[in-house]
């Protein structure tokens, strides 16, 4: 008899603002991958800003390369990561000691041992990426990130090294 009395629980319908919700969001997505597709790989890109920069052994890269002065700031960072390896945040500055406008620079930071040797190395591009442009007799600041060394690595020294510069 209780039965009878009992309310009849509803059925509940799927909520019509949820599935419109939905599908604009799916189709927002879907638009998004497609816009991104279109875009090169970061590779390609670099390439790109590259092409028509002196590398070394190209006539005038020494002459640009003799303008350029780097040192590293005493506040370099070592940090350990989650994985066990350490990170470091190596901070510098580059001066361009020359009488020419700096349009594009590609920097080799190189961490070697005691004996010279590679520890790590990262090739970073600092003008236009960090920086539009390094005017002549000016100097703009650097921080470079290299992961993986472990504790028993022997981290003694930085080298900067240029690897591709265009001037104006």
């Amino acid at each position: 008899m209780d039965e009878l009395f009992k309310p009849e629980p509803k059925k509940r319908a799927v909520n019509p603002v949820f599935l419109v919700g939905l599908v604009v969001g799916v189709v927002a997505i879907g638009i998004a991958i497609y816009l991104l597709s279109f875009k090169p790989p970061m590779d390609v890109q670099v390439a790109n800003i590259l092409a028509g920069s002196l590398k070394p052994g190209d006539p005038g890269f020494d002459e640009l390369n003799k303008d350029l002065v780097f040192w590293t700031d005493s506040n370099t960072v070592e940090s350990p990561t989650g994985m066990g390896t350490i990170s470091m945040f190596i901070k510098g500055h580059v001066r361009n000691k020359g009488t020419r406008n700096i349009t594009i620079l590609e920097v080799n930071v190189v961490v070697v041992d005691v004996a010279e040797n590679t520890v790590r190395e990262k090739k970073v591009l600092v003008v236009p990426a960090q920086q539009p442009t390094l005017p002549a007799e000016d100097t703009v600041p650097l921080t470079v990130a290299i992961d993986g060394f472990s504790k028993k690595d022997d981290r003694a020294n930085i080298r900067w090294r240029v690897t591709a510069v265009k001037a104006e």
